[in-house]
């Protein structure tokens, strides 16, 4: 696996400062892919190169260029994957998981370790760190925490653009049902009572 020690140093070098999509990020997404693969007949090699640069491209939620991160970082990743002598056959799977792993895309991976990578990414997105990351992407769009009239979006549609507790009610109690594996999925629900529990003392200091 000397080519993902390789690899991991030429991703370090790229990531910008974005407290939620940094180097910190990908480690973290690259330890939950390991233990998925554990589980799964998967090839980790492309599993964990596919985490390495699955956000080498990065827009911030502000820029209309957002929803196309995940494609430019796949096409990136292409260049980089031909400097370290991947296979063609290999370079497209690890592509196609990068292009297709967001949330925006709406896709669901057509390979194995496509699907592994959605599923590491996204327990990033949940439990203790995901609430952490919420409101650090909120922090620097300067979005107020909560709409004040309806915080837990029970009588409008969840606008996250607007309200970080939204984000919650957009995206993240939606992540546990959407987990393509097994393993993916019982740490989803972990990380998903998580969130639950942290809104319902939320609740209770706001209301």
């Amino acid at each position: 696996m000397n080519v993902i020690n390789s690899l991991k140093q030429e991703v370090h070098n790229l990531m910008i400062n974005d407290s939620a999509h940094d180097f910190d990020h990908i480690m973290r997404v690259f330890k939950n892919a390991q233990k998925i693969c554990k589980k799964e007949n998967a090839r980790e090699k492309l599993v964990l190169s596919a985490i390495l640069l699955h956000d080498i491209v990065s827009y911030p939620k502000s820029d209309k260029r957002s929803k196309l991160s995940s494609i430019k970082s796949a096409e990136k990743s292409r260049n980089i994957l031909k400097k370290f002598n991947f296979t063609k056959e290999e370079t497209q799977i690890i592509s196609d998981a990068i292009r297709d792993h967001s949330f925006s895309r709406n896709k669901i991976p057509t390979t194995l370790e496509g699907k592994i990578l959605q599923d590491a990414d996204r327990l990033d997105a949940i439990g203790a760190i995901g609430i952490a990351r919420v409101f650090a992407v909120s922090g620097s769009e300067k979005r107020p925490f909560y709409n004040i009239k309806d915080p837990f979006c029970k009588n409008r549609i969840p606008n996250d653009e607007i309200w970080a507790l939204d984000h919650f009610y957009r995206k993240l109690l939606k992540l546990e049902s959407l987990m393509n594996t097994k393993s993916g999925k019982i740490e989803a629900k972990k990380r998903t009572k998580v969130l639950k529990d942290f809104l319902n003392e939320l609740k209770k200091e706001i209301q």
